[in-house]
C-alpha cells in the first residue's frame, strides 16, 4: 500500500507515524511544501510547546472547540488526552501539567517534541520530502494521482493535513473531489485599540471579565495589556468564540471590561465603604482595596480624574463613582486585530459533515482522509488545537477505515 500524507505539521507527522505503524509493509511518504517541518510546534507556548490540556473528561474537553465540538466528542473516544500523554511518554518525552491545565514537556523545550516526532517517523520508515507542495489531486480507479511540484505520484490512500489558510482559494483543489469548504476566518487574535493611553501599561496583567457590546460574547481570565491593545487568555478565548461574528463587523466593536472579574458596582462601592477607616488617610495611589497592579490602579485613578497623590478621604463622591464605573464597566473601541504571536489559527476549512469522525475518511471520496486544521475545527488557546491535531492524525492513520 502506498500512503501519501500532505503537510509536515503536527497532524501530518502524527498521521504518517500512525499509518506506518498500523500498516506494516506500507510505503508511507510525507510531503511538506516548505523547507521546514513542524514549524508551529517549535514556536508554540513561547518555544516550550503546549502539547495538550490536562482535561481527561471527553465532554468537557470537547467544549473547548468553538468549531468541532460534536465531531471531536466522537473522535476523542478513539484517542484523547491520556493517549497523547502516554504516547509521548513512550517516546521518552514525559509531560507535565501546569496550574492552568496546560501541558508541556518536562524539558520546557519544543525541540524535544520535534525530535520525538521525527525519530518516531524515522523508525517507522516514513519518508519525508521537503519543498513538495500539493498542487492537485485526482481520484482514479484504485487510487489517486497527486501533482507535486513539477511531477506527480500515485497513492492508494491520501491523508491531507495541509493546515488552515486565510484564503478560501487555498482549498479550491478539494472542490473537484466533492468537498464543501467553510469560508476561513482568523481565530485566536488580540484586540487593537490604537491611541488609547492604556497601551502605556504594556506587560500588565489583570484578572478581568470581557464582553462584546451587543453580542452574546463573554470571557473571563487574565487580560494582558500590550503596546497595541488587549491580549491574554480571556481575549484569545473571546476571539475564538466570536471569530465569525467579529469578522462580519470588520473587527470594529466595543469591548466592555470589568477589571474586577465581574464584581458589581454595588459590591465595589460596599468594599470602599467597609474599608473607609483604613483608606481615608492614605493617598489615592495607596488606597486600593482590590490589590490591582499598582501601575494599572494609578492609570484608572487618572482616567477618573483623581490625582494619585490626593488623600483618599478628600476624593468626592462623583470622582469615586467615575472610578467604580471604570473598574466595573471600562469601554474600549476596538479597531482591528493582531494575530496572536505567530500561532495563526483558522476557523473554517473542510466541512465536518463530509468527514467521518471515527475514521477521518471523506464521505465524498473513499480513500481520502483529513486531519488537523484543514478541517473546520479550531480550539481556544491552551493546548486544545494540538490535541485535535494528535487525535485526528492518529485516527487518519488507523486501518480498517
Amino acid at each position: 500500500m502506498r500512503i501519501a500524507v500532505f503537510g509536515g505539521g503536527a497532524a501530518g507527522f502524527f498521521a504518517a507515524i500512525s499509518a506506518a505503524r498500523h500498516h506494516p509493509g506500507a510505503h508511507v511518504s510525507l510531503f511538506e511544501k516548505s523547507d521546514k517541518v513542524l514549524s508551529k510546534v517549535r514556536i508554540s507556548g513561547g518555544g516550550r510547546c503546549n502539547v495538550t490540556h490536562d482535561q481527561r473528561d471527553i465532554r468537557r474537553l470537547s467544549r473547548n472547540y468553538p468549531r468541532g465540538e460534536r465531531f471531536l466528542r466522537q473522535a476523542f473516544t478513539r484517542f484523547a488526552v491520556a493517549d497523547t500523554v502516554a504516547w509521548f511518554s513512550e517516546e521518552g518525552v514525559p509531560l507535565k501539567a501546569e496550574a492552568d491545565g496546560r501541558m508541556f514537556p518536562i524539558t520546557n523545550d519544543s525541540g524535544t517534541i520535534i525530535q520525538a516526532l521525527q525519530d518516531a517517523a524515522h523508525r517507522a520508515g516514513v519518508e519525508v520530502h521537503l519543498r513538495s507542495g500539493l498542487r492537485g489531486l485526482l481520484k482514479e480507479v484504485g487510487g489517486f494521482v497527486a501533482e507535486i511540484g513539477g511531477g506527480s505520484i500515485a497513492a492508494d490512500r491520501v491523508i491531507v493535513t495541509t493546515g488552515g489558510h486565510p484564503q478560501a482559494a487555498a482549498y479550491e483543489w478539494l472542490k473537484p473531489l466533492g468537498h464543501t469548504i467553510v469560508p476561513p476566518v482568523p481565530s485566536l487574535f488580540t484586540f487593537n485599540i490604537p491611541d488609547d493611553p492604556i497601551r502605556e501599561l504594556m506587560g500588565v496583567v489583570v484578572q478581568a471579565r470581557v464582553r462584546i457590546t451587543g453580542r452574546p460574547l463573554e470571557s473571563s481570565g487574565p487580560v494582558l495589556i500590550t503596546h497595541w491593545g488587549l491580549s491574554g487568555p480571556a481575549i484569545l478565548r473571546l476571539s475564538a468564540w466570536g471569530a465569525r461574528i467579529l469578522n462580519t463587523q470588520g473587527y470594529r466593536f466595543t469591548a466592555q471590561v470589568n477589571w474586577l472579574g465581574g464584581r458589581s458596582e454595588d459590591d465595589v462601592r460596599n468594599t470602599f465603604t467597609a474599608e473607609a477607616g483604613a483608606l481615608e488617610r492614605k493617598q489615592a495611589h495607596n488606597a486600593d482595596p482590590f490589590h490591582l497592579p499598582k501601575r494599572f490602579w494609578e492609570h484608572q485613578l487618572r482616567k477618573a480624574g483623581i490625582d494619585p497623590g490626593k488623600a483618599w478621604g478628600s476624593v468626592n463622591r462623583k470622582e469615586r463613582n467615575r472610578l467604580i464605573d471604570l473598574l466595573t464597566n471600562d469601554r474600549f473601541e476596538v479597531q482591528g486585530k493582531t494575530t496572536f504571536k505567530e500561532e495563526f489559527v483558522t476557523a473554517g476549512g473542510v466541512s465536518l459533515e463530509e468527514v467521518d469522525p471515527m475514521t477521518m475518511q471523506s464521505r465524498k471520496c473513499p480513500g481520502l482522509y483529513f486531519a488537523g486544521e484543514v478541517l473546520d475545527i479550531d480550539g481556544i488557546t491552551g493546548g486544545f488545537n494540538f490535541q485535535a491535531a494528535w487525535t485526528t492524525g492518529h485516527i487518519a492513520g488507523l486501518p480498517g477505515s
